[in-house]
């Protein structure tokens, strides 16, 4: 199948090719790019008129918590920060079952596939005999979607009883979580180009994993050649626990356990000094600036564009749906524009700065090579906006627009090659039905 998407508005390639005449892909691949008044050297199944819209790659989501869509705006939780909010969620959270970990799948990815994600990665760190099988129940709903996952096995072993933050109902022993994150990898790891599965194994943070857990998922992770990812350097009350709990300083902690290395992304990367970020860039680690979560939480700001020089591939994330209560992936586009001018100054940050890091610099943080651009022989994830609505009347440059304007639902979405979302729909998807059960499985995790 030969599809060519023409003469579009503007699009933006992610490395400032020109594709103006438009973006021919066979299959699962794009294969050409156009210039204005140029056509196909072969002929096309069919042609795709993109005349009034925008394009972007897909956008990756590199850090999210899908489970947490359930306790969105949870008044119990409202205005604290990063440990009091967890301990106020932990009990709650606890009582997850296995519709509530469907329904909390598919709203996620499908709000995620509206606002232009082709590519999410989720770390799901909370297991409980009742959803044992909770990345199982993840994987279905994302093959049903036709979207890009990677599923991270998390895992919590520290209970408050050994000296943890979270209570001893919601952690596994490691026995129990390395045999399980090892069936997850052989079981649904791809290693191929054009991936749609993929398994990273994720302890959860300092104060809530073991060292010796920490230690032997890397082990495991570098035995099976998947990724590693963590919480780390996301607020102050971390620092204090490791200088407390184990004499250093997170990243020092993290050094010694053997996960300084480029097989690892943290998640949020605020709280580094100038010697850290040094060393997480010449480690060559990934970052996953959680804006929204940062703000919402008052957890601090990532310094991004430092760690970026330094040598670290920084990428987005939505965060946990309860520490932002949205999974909008070109909503943190436009917090991590804004955000980071707020660092660094508007003469440092652009709009094409924040819609690198959503697209390109997530794929570098994923090690998809294969992703965030828009080039022959990348994986056709393509995100299509139109700027029909009031917010964009005026504007001089669309794609500036889409980060300025606030731009969040794409009017088509393409992953490898198939059209995922049309007319702001989702295909097979009664979005009203989905948030009417979810809404219902809310209230009633809620009221346990």
């Amino acid at each position: 199948m030969r599809t060519w998407i023409k003469n579009p508005l503007a699009v933006w390639t992610g490395d400032n090719t020109i594709a103006d005449g438009g973006i021919v892909v066979t299959d699962a691949k794009i294969t050409e790019l156009l210039a204005s008044g140029e056509s196909p050297t072969d002929g096309v199944d069919e042609e795709f008129d993109a005349s009034n819209l925008a394009i972007v790659p897909g956008l990756i989501n590199c850090h999210h918590h899908f489970y947490q869509t359930l306790t969105r705006a949870f008044p119990s939780a409202l205005n604290k920060e990063l440990f009091p909010w967890l301990l106020e969620l932990y009990p709650i959270w606890a009582g997850l079952d296995e519709d509530s970990i469907v329904s909390s799948t598919e709203l996620a990815l499908a709000e995620l596939m509206l606002s232009g994600c082709t590519t999410a990665s989720d770390h799901h760190y909370l297991f409980t005999d009742q959803i044992a099988t909770a990345i199982d129940i993840q994987v279905s709903v994302a093959k049903r979607l036709g979207t890009r996952v990677v599923l991270t096995r998390g895992s919590m072993s520290l209970g408050e009883s050994a000296g943890g933050l979270p209570p001893d109902n919601v952690v596994q022993e490691s026995d129990t979580i390395l045999t399980e994150s090892e069936r997850l990898i052989s079981a649904y790891h791809e290693n191929d180009d054009n991936a749609y599965l993929q398994i990273a194994l994720a302890p959860c943070s300092p104060f809530s994993v073991s060292p010796e857990l920490m230690r032997d998922s890397a082990h495991l992770a570098r035995q099976h050649s998947v990724l590693l990812h963590t919480h780390l350097g996301e607020t102050k009350d971390e620092n204090d626990f490791c200088l407390s709990q184990f004499g250093k300083r997170p990243l020092d902690y993290l050094a010694d356990l053997d996960w300084l290395a480029d097989d690892v992304w943290l998640a949020h990367g605020i709280h580094f000094d100038d010697e850290e970020i040094s060393r997480l860039g010449t480690a060559g680690i990934g970052i996953s600036h959680c804006p929204s979560s940062n703000m919402l939480l008052a957890s601090g700001i990532c310094r991004a564009k430092e760690l970026e020089l330094a040598g670290a591939n920084i990428g987005l994330g939505a965060d946990g749906s309860a520490s932002n209560d949205c999974s909008n992936i070109m909503q943190e586009v436009r917090q991590a524009f804004l955000l980071q001018r707020v660092r660094y100054g508007a003469q440092l940050i652009s709009h094409e700065d924040a819609l690198r890091w959503g697209t390109v610099g997530g794929a570098n943080v994923l090690k998809r090579p294969d992703l965030g651009r828009i080039a022959p022989g990348q994986c056709a994830d393509l995100a299509l906006f139109d700027l029909e609505e009031l917010r964009f009347s005026g504007n001089g440059d669309p794609i500036a627009a889409l980060v300025l304007c606030g731009a969040h639902r794409v009017r088509h979405l393409m992953i490898g090659g198939a059209w995922r979302v049309t007319n702001h729909e989702i295909p097979g998807v009664d979005l009203g039905q989905l948030r009417r059960r979810h809404q219902q499985l809310a209230t009633k995790l809620a009221e346990r």
